[in-house]
C-alpha cells in the first residue's frame, strides 16, 4: 500500500534569529511537517533545541511537529517534547536499552511512535518492535550535522517496506540526510514515504517551489 508523500523540513539550516518567521513560512510553502533535529551534544556532537523553543512555536502553526531525538537519555526526553507539541517523537535504536518499552511509552504519552536507524544499523534490528511503532526513519547520513553527502541505502529501504507490508502495518518509512531533487526518487522508488529535506530545500529562493519540486518527484517514482 502506498502511503501519502510528505515533505518534513529540518529546521536545521534556518536563521534561528527569526525561527519562527521560518516555521511559518516552511507551513505556507506545503510542508507537511516541521522536523525537529534535538542533539544533546552526547549521542552527537551538537546541540540543538530545547523543548521550550519547540512549544513557544506550536500555538503559531497548524502543521504536525515532530521529534528527531538524538540524545543518550531518550526515556526522559521523549515527555518533554510531547508536551511541547510534537505528535511524533522518534529515538534511536542504538540509545535505547529496552526499545520496546521506550516506543510504548511515547504511545502511552498520547503521541506517535518512531523508531530511528543510523546507516551502519540492520534492518532487522526493528522487526521484532513494528507492532510498537508508527513509523521508521532510515538516516542516509550519519546524525549530528546537516549538510552531510547523502549514503544510498535502497536496500535498505526495500527491506523495511516488504517487512512492513508483510506483516500489515501502519507504518510510516521517512528518510533523513541528504535528501534532495537528485536523491529524492530512488528513496520513494524504495519504499519511504516521508522525506526531511534541510540544506537542499533551504536552497531554494521559493521554498513553496522546492517543496512542490520535490514532492512531484517522489509522487512520480512511485508510479
Amino acid at each position: 500500500m502506498n502511503r501519502p508523500i510528505e515533505i518534513a523540513p529540518s529546521i536545521l539550516p534556518a536563521d534561528f534569529s527569526r525561527l519562527g518567521e521560518e516555521c511559518v513560512e516552511l507551513e505556507k510553502a506545503g510542508a507537511d511537517r516541521i522536523h525537529w533535529d534535538v542533539m544533546d551534544g552526547v549521542f552527537v556532537p551538537n546541540i540543538t533545541v530545547g523543548p521550550d523553543i519547540v512549544k513557544s512555536l506550536h500555538s503559531h502553526l497548524t502543521i504536525g511537529f515532530e521529534a528527531h531525538l538524538m540524545v543518550v537519555r531518550p526515556d526522559e526526553i521523549a515527555p518533554l517534547y510531547v508536551a511541547a507539541g510534537c505528535t511524533t517523537v522518534m529515538v534511536h535504536v542504538e540509545a535505547c536499552t529496552h526499545l520496546h518499552r521506550s516506543l510504548g511509552n511515547i504511545r502511552d504519552l498520547g503521541a506517535r511512535s518512531g523508531v530511528v536507524l543510523n546507516p551502519h544499523t540492520a534492518a532487522s534490528s526493528v522487526r521484532h518492535v513494528l507492532d510498537q511503532t508508527d513509523h521508521i526513519l532510515v538516516m542516509t547520513v550519519n546524525p549530528g550535522f546537516g549538510g552531510q553527502d547523502y549514503i544510498p541505502l535502497l536496500d535498505k529501504i526495500a527491506e523495511l517496506k516488504t517487512m512492513i507490508d508483510s506483516g500489515g502495518h501502519d507504518i510510516d518509512i521517512e528518510i533523513d540526510g541528504g535528501i534532495s531533487a537528485a536523491t529524492i526518487g530512488e528513496c520513494a522508488a524504495a519504499g519511504a514515504n516521508v522525506f526531511v529535506s534541510g540544506s537542499a530545500l533551504f536552497a531554494y529562493d521559493d521554498r513553496a517551489a522546492g517543496v512542490a519540486e520535490l514532492r512531484s518527484i517522489a509522487e512520480e517514482a512511485r508510479t
